[in-house]
């Protein structure tokens, strides 16, 4: 097994996006940067935009913006994965201004909470968004002076997009050094994300360049990510993990990035676009995986399935593997070329993670948070451990606080890509942020002795029961969607006096997966057949970890945009009820 040098990280060094950019514009400018689908009247076809390309529209875009006087401003910027999302925040970031990125899918009360706490004084948008942001700009309390429009419109007291790139254009063949003149400060705040809030308010963390160019240049030395490679766009932009691994990972490595349609265009773009890298959450790739599964089942395929699968599993020992010939047809649903899916924000079916390798497709885990620029521990092609979310980076140090008899305790991180702090937060940046740089995760987890790191679970999830004893809520709720027509489901605590604590599930169910098992039955019936199942789970577990009572839904649980589960919000709603 190779061992990872701290040298080689270091050897890769980029401090700023500006340095990225360049960097990336040097060793590849025709190689493709963007692939996306353009209507042309009745005809959609693929555009593509090179690295080359993409630089000279930052620089414009930048010129433009500081002609505006917003050097040093805040600049947030709101809607779907595309290019011209990626092009703005490369113009802001590489010029002396703040990049805020919004999460596409607030409503319009919290979108103007947020730019109100962001003090942002212009906003990047899509159409969609032109009735809300015109009527925000429209309050005392909001600061924002510019409102651009990333699609063609001409609304009065709106900005078209395209027009700063033209007039950015003239600019500079004027000779306009402006943007060619800006330094770039790696290690003041350029970044300030407002976290998912799925145990409270959003925070507003301020991240510098340096916290996340040190974030990629490491998780460089555990993932490969090559200048062939195509990955799909898929979770929103705004969010930290999709923000840094596709869409500025990409750009590290001088791969293409091609954007996602939707949801239920998944499948066909990745046969569409070529993929051959996919970021994604567990959520999305089990559901994938189930349809695998399902296709091969009404085929009738699936002893065959299996068998070739211990077939090629024996070839491996001996370092010989035909699973790609093998899978070719069933790998085609997934577009024919995928080599590598990475995904992280929460534990995946180990079942589902090996049946993905079997079939020839490599699942890397990283695990990390938004305070940390993301990535904490990743998994590399040859270092992995069932169970566990990888090796922490190099360039990071973790050591687990006040461990129990077992070793698990808090998960706490020190290194350079750990935030600045919350921004007007100063109580909430001590709680998690000693003076000497250890970063306080809120997560349990315990390393074994040959340093992997493993997350037994949330600290503010954590069920403390009246005998002292700890249980995880998402180490019973894995064991439960291991049943085949549950979904998803939400493990809390029901206190009924000082002495007794109850361990409840909500569970949601499959409606058409029921009834294909159990046949056609009434909710309660089928809230019977779970039970069993329940019961069947308790008998391995120890007394204080069992479940003591469900309650079944097909109404799917609150969920940010990365799926994953606001737990604070279902249980508060499951406790009122």
């Amino acid at each position: 097994m190779k061992k990872i040098s701290k040298v080689e990280c270091k050897n890769n060094q980029v401090n700023d996006f500006r340095t990225l950019l360049q960097r990336t514009v040097n060793n590849y400018p025709k190689n493709i940067a963007y692939k996306f689908k353009e209507k042309e009247g009745n005809n959609t076809t693929i555009k593509e935009i090179t690295y080359e390309q993409l630089n000279n529209e930052v620089e414009a875009l930048s010129t433009s913006l500081l002609n505006l006087g917003l050097r040093g401003k805040r600049v947030a910027i709101i809607g779907n994965n595309r290019y011209e999302w990626c092009a703005s925040y490369l113009a802001v970031t590489t010029a002396d201004m703040i990049v805020v990125p919004l999460d596409k899918a607030l409503p319009d009360n919290e979108i103007e909470l947020l730019l109100k706490r962001s003090k942002a004084e212009a906003i990047i948008f899509e159409e969609k968004y032109m009735e809300c942001i015109k009527k925000i700009k429209q309050n005392a309390e909001c600061k924002l002076q510019y409102l651009i429009n990333m699609d063609e419109n001409k609304e009065e007291g709106v900005i078209s997009y395209k027009d700063l790139i033209t007039k950015g254009n003239e600019k500079l063949s004027q000779g306009d050094k402006t943007y060619k003149n800006i330094g770039v400060d790696s290690e003041k705040m350029t970044i300030m994300l407002f976290t998912s809030g799925t145990t409270s308010e959003a925070k507003a963390v301020m991240l510098c360049q340096r916290n996340i160019c040190s974030n990629i240049v490491a998780l460089s030395e555990y993932v490969k990510v090559y200048p062939t490679d195509t990955l799909l766009s898929f979770l929103p932009l705004h969010h930290t993990f999709e923000c840094t691994i596709t869409f500025l990972f990409g750009m590290y490595s001088g791969s293409t990035v091609a954007f996602n349609e939707g949801l239920k265009y998944i499948q066909s773009n990745l046969k569409e676009f070529g993929i051959t890298v996919f970021v994604a959450v567990p959520a999305v790739l089990e559901t994938m995986y189930k349809k695998i599964e399902k296709a091969i089942e009404d085929k009738g395929k699936t002893k065959l399935i299996q068998n070739m699968i211990k077939v090629c599993n024996a070839l491996s020992k001996v370092h010989i593997d035909i699973r790609k010939k093998v899978f070719k047809e069933v790998l085609e649903s997934l577009g024919g070329k995928l080599r590598v899916v990475l995904y992280g924000a929460a534990p995946m079916n180990k079942q589902t993670i090996i049946g993905y390798n079997n079939l020839g497709i490599e699942l890397i885990q990283g695990y990390g948070l938004t305070e940390t620029s993301p990535v904490i521990s990743a998994e590399t092609y040859n270092r992995k451990m069932p169970g566990s979310v990888g090796l922490p980076l190099v360039n990071l140090q973790v050591k687990i606080i006040d461990p129990d008899e077992n070793g698990v305790g808090e998960i706490v991180v020190k290194g350079p890509s750990i935030m600045l702090g919350y921004y007007e937060n100063e109580e909430a940046t001590k709680k998690v942020l000693t003076k000497d740089g250890w970063f306080s995760t809120g997560d349990y987890g315990y390393l074994d002795k040959q340093g992997f790191l493993y997350v037994t679970g949330r600290k503010s999830d954590v069920i403390v029961l009246s005998n002292g004893k700890n249980v995880y809520p998402q180490e019973i709720e894995f064991l439960i969607n291991k049943i085949p027509y549950i979904t998803e489901s939400i493990v809390y605590a029901r206190q009924r006096d000082s002495k007794d604590t109850s361990i409840l599930a909500k569970i949601v169910y499959d409606a058409d997966l029921i009834k294909e098992s159990l046949g056609e039955k009434t909710k309660e019936e089928y809230k019977e057949e779970i039970w069993k199942q329940i019961k069947k789970m308790n008998e391995n577990l120890p007394d204080y970890k069992h479940v003591k009572g469900i309650t079944i839904t097909t109404e799917s649980l609150a969920k940010t945009t990365t799926q994953k589960v606001k737990r604070y919000q279902e249980i508060k709603k499951m406790q009122e009820a």
